[in-house]
């Protein structure tokens, strides 16, 4: 059954040439011989009445606005030479109910007002000699309903119809849309995995050098100096593998990730583990915090501790051999506070803004994008006398 009813649907043409026919048969085996007014026998007239109704009802889908001017034609030509009604003006109902669902609004209005004329004329010219004028006003009120029945149906149909349209287009919208916000989620999350991936990189990796540069000038000298920093370049490149690897994770779809595979983000709590790693590696570092510690939303947790370590990775690179650092941290009511600063010979500040500190775009480019997601702000520059500083306001919001 559902696949004769597809067949049907994908061949609507046809259907309507089937019933034509049925109309057809019916209505030429009830022609009986008919006069008019006058006597004339008009027999020979009905014949193509009913060929050409049946044609509407053949071509109603095709050519629904035509096809009604049609049946008006054949209903006005009735009317004209005395052909009283037959089953093949059933063709004219027909036609009704299909330009009130797919026709044009002008050929929908004008089907709903002569599908309401045509009983009323038609007993106009037709009348009954058996009842009275009550029984003739009852009769053509009883004609008229289903040509109003009909235009109500269609255009029911076509309100539906419509509705459903709409709902297609705002569904295929709102996937479009859907579509677009996880391209926006996929391009940020590839962004912030890029430069979590250049944080990590940038300092552990040049820790790593350091010492391993440092290594090298003391192994002959001092084995004890030069086994710690093989020592300090292990844990560091641990801490670098286990931070990879989380970062990497996120990039997997499909896989099974064993929860003990990565580790929490950075915090703030850990800047002072950054410091003393810095301060392992040769770089003096100078660490306060100010204020009253608190909770700090996980991103403003992240944020400033990147930012510290991006610092200190840069005072390491570019501040020289004798470079120092300090870290400060000031909790205020609203905010936390990030200064440090260094009193190295430093890179020069084109290199800062244009290609960020490594040259690579991922300096104080970077930290501008970090602060910005948390609402901050950002003060970067060289120090008086050598150095560069770095300020940083974070907003700070109560944990409840």
């Amino acid at each position: 059954m559902q696949r004769l009813y597809d067949f049907l649907r994908r061949h609507p043409t046809g259907v309507d040439c089937f019933w034509a026919l049925v109309l057809l048969g019916i209505s030429v085996m009830s022609v009986a011989p008919q006069e008019d007014a006058r006597g004339t026998d008009v027999t020979a007239l009905i014949v193509p009445f009913v060929v050409l109704l049946s044609l509407v009802i053949a071509l109603r889908r095709r050519m629904p606005e035509k096809m009604l001017l049609l049946a008006l034609a054949l209903g006005v030509g009735q009317l004209a030479l005395d052909v009283s009604t037959m089953p093949a003006d059933f063709a004219l109902l027909v036609i009704v109910y299909t330009v009130a669902a797919t026709g044009a609004r002008w050929a929908s209005r004008v089907a709903l007002t002569t599908g309401l004329c045509a009983a009323p004329v038609a007993q106009l010219r037709w009348p009954s000699e058996e009842t009275g004028i009550a029984g003739n006003i009852a009769l053509t009120v009883f004609q008229a309903v289903p040509f109003a029945l009909a235009w109500v149906l269609g255009d029911s149909i076509r309100t539906r119809r419509a509705y459903f349209a709409q709902l297609e287009e705002r569904n295929a919208r709102l996937e479009k849309e859907r579509e677009a916000q996880a391209k926006v989620a996929v391009a940020a999350e590839r962004a912030r995995i890029a430069r979590e991936l250049h944080d990590v990189v940038a300092h552990n990796v040049s820790v790593m050098v350091v010492q391993a540069d440092g290594a090298a000038y003391v192994l002959d000298t001092a084995p004890d100096q030069a086994k710690k920093a093989l020592e300090t370049i292990s844990s560091t490149g641990r801490q670098a593998l286990a931070e990879m690897r989380r970062l990497l994770g996120v990039l997997r779809t499909g896989e099974h990730q064993e929860a003990g595979e990565y580790v929490p983000q950075p915090d703030v709590q850990q800047i002072e583990e950054l410091v003393e790693q810095c301060r392992t590696s040769g770089l003096p570092v100078d660490f306060k915090v100010e204020g009253t510690p608190r909770r700090l939303p996980s991103g403003v947790e992240l944020t400033a501790y990147r930012i510290v370590q991006e610092a200190l990775t840069n005072t390491r690179k570019h501040g020289g051999p004798n470079a120092g650092a300090s870290v400060r941290l000031v909790y205020f009511d609203d905010g936390l506070g990030l200064l440090v600063e260094d009193d190295g010979k430093g890179a020069p500040h084109e290199l800062y803004e244009e290609g960020g500190f490594d040259g690579q775009g991922h300096g104080l480019i970077g930290m501008r994008e970090r602060i910005g997601m948390v609402g901050g702000t950002l003060d970067a520059g060289p120090r008086p006398g050598g150095g560069f500083r770095i300020s940083a306001l974070l907003p700070l919001k109560p944990a409840h």
